[in-house]
């Protein structure tokens, strides 16, 4: 009896005394990282909830409103994109790791087997977009105004010898339409989800000179908040680099 006093009295102790930061998340891998941080975290007094979110909107939305402490999901030329769409004042306090965009197929090999006249879906935020549209030139596929501008859109391509016909749709449902287009460009964290494995199913993805690295977010009046810089140093750790190249394999990769 008296040893469980004392257990109880320990974690009524803790629940007094914890930080508790609350993120939202992808499911996969960012969730996933996360929960892998969550015991490190209690030792250092934090108490971290996860909330997963499917779409790339409502977890900055969330966080500007303050309802969410922080969020992980996404790369700065998006969140770059988003405060200027938004108006918001949304900040980086860390890059953690790269997922590289993939081109994917249920019904060619190869990007020269694609026919005339093929079906391709591509993201249809604008940093994604464009991400998707200069892996398409940069292998040859079709030519852009500025081979460079990560903002680039449709309209900027000026060379289609294929004559691929462009759809664009929500990043998270572009796994669900693959048997139904001729080509996908897909956000490794989505393919993941779909049981795709990027290091085999892609047809083409983007190198490690990717600028897309993957940051924990949050607002600038909390970017210097206690909980925040233990989550960051949490996710800045061998444990993490060693989790993360161990269970994704390759096909997400350490920033640090």
């Amino acid at each position: 009896m008296k040893k469980l006093l004392v257990a109880f009295a320990a974690v009524a102790a803790f629940s007094a005394h914890a930080e508790t930061i609350t993120v939202a998340a992808s499911p996969v891998p960012h969730a996933e990282i996360l929960e892998f941080v969550k015991p490190a975290l209690a030792k250092e007094g934090v108490d971290l909830q996860v909330k997963v979110f499917t779409d790339y909107v409502q977890p900055n939305v969330q966080v500007a409103e303050k309802r969410l402490d922080a969020n992980f999901f996404q790369h700065q030329p998006y969140l770059d994109e988003f405060n200027k769409a938004k108006g918001t004042h949304l900040v980086s306090v860390g890059g953690v790791h790269l997922e590289p965009l993939g081109a994917y197929s249920s019904k060619y090999k190869k990007l020269a087997d694609l026919p005339d006249g093929a079906n391709v879906v591509i993201p249809n935020d604008a940093t994604n977009g464009g991400r998707a549209l200069l892996l398409l030139a940069k292998n040859g596929l079709i030519t852009l105004k500025d081979p460079t501008d990560i903002l680039s859109t449709v309209k900027d391509i000026t060379g289609n010898d294929k004559k691929l016909k462009f759809r664009e749709l929500e990043a998270a449902t572009l796994p669900r339409v693959l048997t139904q287009v001729d080509l996908a460009l897909i956000n490794t964290n989505y393919a993941l989800e779909a049981k795709l494995d990027p290091s085999k199913d892609a047809l083409v993805i983007e190198g490690s000179d990717s600028p897309y690295v993957n940051i924990l977010v949050t607002r600038e009046d909390n970017k210097d908040a206690d909980a925040v810089k233990k989550l960051v140093a949490a996710l800045h750790t061998p444990e993490v680099k060693k989790f993360i190249e161990e269970k994704y394999k390759g096909a997400i990769k350490p920033a640090f």
